[in-house]
């Protein structure tokens, strides 16, 4: 077979030969992703009105639709912990609300096993939409129309956020799939 095309063992990073998945790497990308992703929207400016999406939602979202199966159905409850230290709502809200978003999702998959991609991102709107919407009424806040009001942007900045997530979570899968020198 070498003899007939001597680039048939390898490929643009070398030889296939000796090469293997990081089982290491496999396993922690998801779940670093999201944890970082919970603590991104510390840092930018404070503002007034709520605008800064929840990062680690759209990251959950995204690992769960892209690649269903990889996350365990638990793994709402460790993942909103880390949540529920930097976001500000009251403790316990994103374990309780993460665990059931990871619920609906599997009843979801149970239901409809091959989805598009419009799909996802109606599933993640409405899961979206859900997780704001709780969080607004069990903010501590008086819930007026004005405050309902002024949690628009951020719903519809989240919503379409989420196509970016997605993308971005499909190039962290092939980043976690990448075949290294076994030794």
């Amino acid at each position: 077979m070498e003899r007939n095309d001597p680039r048939a063992r390898t490929d643009a990073y070398g030889s296939r030969i000796n090469r293997s998945h990081s089982n290491m790497l496999a396993n922690a990308v998801p779940w670093a992703s999201i944890m970082v992703a919970s603590i991104m929207p510390v840092f930018p400016i404070a503002t007034a009105l709520p605008v800064v999406p929840p990062l680690g939602l759209l990251m959950l979202l995204g690992w769960r639709l892209v690649r269903p199966g990889l996350l365990p159905v638990w793994a709402g409850l460790p993942l909103g912990l880390i949540d529920d230290l930097f976001s500000g709502q009251p403790f316990g809200f994103a374990m309780f609300v993460w665990s059931l978003i990871m619920l609906a999702i599997e009843v979801v998959e149970m239901r409809l096993p091959w989805r598009a991609f419009w799909q996802d991102w109606f599933t993640a709107g409405l899961l979206i939409v859900g997780y704001l919407f709780a969080g607004w009424l069990l903010s501590g806040a008086q819930p007026t129309i004005h405050s309902l009001v002024a949690l628009v942007p951020q719903l519809v900045l989240t919503i379409l956020l989420f196509p970016i997530a997605a993308r971005f979570v499909a190039m962290l899968d092939r980043f976690r799939l990448t075949r290294w020198r076994a030794l």
